[in-house]
């Protein structure tokens, strides 16, 4: 399954930058697709970046995890720009200054909005409902979209109508989608389902408007699918037959990982786990519209937890930890020959991070994927240790951190003894996490560095994304307006063009500068490739 590489894909050696959306700064309490996206665009251009890492962009529900999200195929509508809808002429100024977001610009305050932003996007529908601009537009865009936004915006009319109950208690006529409560739904809650099709409408629009000014910038962005979706989605209600549900419309087992070092009785994340014999007898057909979604949205895909696919962890359902579960044999390489045969050559990534057994490392490896590399998992104190720059291959992508760890500062802040030390002894100097772990990232073999920009401005613990296994505290962290300035840019610009990661069509132009001073100067470049020939042989 190898690929030719082309450019701007993840085998070049390139550089780009960590930030979820919901992390840019904006007025309105949470990043969305607004001016300051585009500003964040430009820095990444004045910084030499080709990459733009972001988390999944779906709606969130309870804990305001993106990997919780009601459909894997929708968009988030807290990403709406609210000035975008203004100058559409669906809003006033006035009407925007009513989305309460709270007081605090580092951080965001989920409750405040939601029950705030729902209401001012309701508005921008109603407005537009009553127009008759932009109506055959939905209707297009519905059409185009029917086969995961007519049961995404049917879904979340019915939960709205039921004060957001999961589908799992509604009555039976709905929960098992009888179809003539179906219809009976339909029609009692028309205009509800065509505002959850605005949303997206809107959603889309605005997303590809950002994408497009960011790839004329010959900056890509990489998207991340989780491998599991809620049980709380739009997915399991339409298609109870992708999981391993009973015929009471309960799952048999759920997704998690097993006790650890770190963790007694394990992680139970909860989520359905697949029906793989169905996906297997359908060809893969519902993971091949799932992938052929994120290329749509996305220039490359993080693929998250890549060794599920070749064996998972099964608990048993309402089991209160993980210690039960057991393994269950994946698709294994089968899956992603299909996603090939129907969509070509791809730009994945795969996550192949934590203890991964032969046939784990032989998919990878058999797909051609590029691997992560995580610094933050290097110092143990052992020179083995395979996260440890010296025993990269160039077909992997390193981070500092990924959203699940500590940033950088944080991290080497409370790394032990130990590993401070083997830190000291491998870097040859005194440490400064900020600067010397991104140097050492972006001067690996790696192709692809992918560095938080928490760790370019040398943030604490402060701004971590999540912290796994709890609830509160995660995915709030915000730059706040001026962070990211001219100024670091430059700095982030130096380390790229030094690391040789600049994007190609900069190194092109640098190559062709050297070209004509070398037509100018024969004889000075005679004496500089007898120089290199010379230390060549040395």
């Amino acid at each position: 399954m190898a690929r030719e590489v082309q450019e701007n894909e993840v085998k070049m050696r390139t550089s780009g930058i960590l930030l979820p959306v919901s992390s840019l700064p904006t007025r309105y309490g949470i990043g969305g697709f607004s001016d300051e996206a585009f500003e964040f665009v430009d820095r990444l251009e004045e910084a030499g970046q080709s990459w733009w890492q972001v988390l999944p962009l779906g709606p969130t529900g309870y804990g305001d995890s993106p990997y919780q999200s009601f459909s894997t195929f929708a968009g988030n509508p807290y990403y709406i720009s609210l000035d975008k809808l203004r100058e559409e002429g669906l809003l006033t100024a006035e009407e925007c200054e009513e989305a309460d977001c709270g007081q605090n610009p580092e951080y965001v305050d989920y409750e405040k909005i939601y029950f705030s932003r729902f209401k001012v996007l309701k508005k921008a529908f109603d407005r537009f409902e009553r127009g008759s601009r932009g109506l055959d537009e939905l209707e297009t865009f519905c059409e185009k979209n029917r086969d995961w936004l007519a049961d995404y915006a049917l879904y979340m009319a019915i939960k709205n109508s039921r004060g957001g109950e999961e589908w799992s208690r509604w009555p039976a006529e709905l929960k098992d989608r009888d179809p003539e409560a179906l219809k009976a739904a339909e029609s009692e809650l028309q205009t509800e389902v065509k505002y959850y099709c605005f949303l997206q409408l809107e959603f889309a629009k605005q997303w590809k408007a950002l994408k497009d000014y960011a790839n004329g910038k010959k900056i890509g962005i990489i998207g991340d699918i989780p491998i599991y979706v809620a049980m709380d989605s739009a997915d399991c209600w339409a298609g109870r037959e992708l999981f391993q549900f009973g015929s009471d419309g309960k799952p048999s087992g759920v997704a998690g990982c097993p006790p650890d070092a770190f963790s007694a009785d394990g992680q139970l994340w909860g989520n359905p786990l697949y029906n793989w014999d169905y996906h297997r007898q359908t060809g893969y057909r519902w993971w091949i519209r799932r992938m052929k979604r994120c290329a749509e949205l996305y220039d490359s895909v993080r693929i998250d937890h890549f060794r599920g696919f070749a064996g998972y962890y099964s608990i048993p359902f309402g089991a209160p930890n993980a210690r039960n579960g057991h393994w269950e044999k994946g698709p294994g390489i089968d899956l992603f020959h299909a996603i090939q045969s129907e969509l070509g050559d791809q730009n994945y990534i795969a996550e192949d991070l934590g203890f991964l057994t032969d046939d784990v490392v032989e998919m990878v490896k058999e797909t051609g994927y590029p691997g992560m590399k995580v610094l933050g998992f290097a110092f143990d104190g052992s020179p083995d240790n395979g996260y440890l720059p010296d025993h990269y291959e160039k077909n992997c992508v390193v981070y500092t951190g990924t959203h699940d760890n500590e940033t950088i500062v944080g991290w080497f802040r409370n790394l032990n003894r130990k590993g401070r030390a083997f830190a000291k002894k491998y870097l040859g100097h005194r440490v400064v996490p900020e600067e010397d772990f991104v140097r050492l990232a972006l001067m690996s073999v790696a192709n692809l560095a992918i560095i938080p920009v928490q760790d370019y401005l040398g943030l604490g613990d402060e701004a971590r994304i999540n912290e796994p296994s709890t609830l509160g505290d995660n995915w709030k962290w915000r730059l706040v307006p001026g962070q990211f300035d001219a100024h670091t840019a430059g700095r982030i610009r130096e380390l790229t063009e030094i690391s040789d990661r600049l994007p190609a069509s900069e190194r092109n132009k640098r190559n062709d500068r050297a070209k004509d001073r070398t037509k100018v100067n024969p004889k000075d470049s005679t004496k500089e490739t007898e120089t290199v020939n010379s230390c060549a042989t040395k």
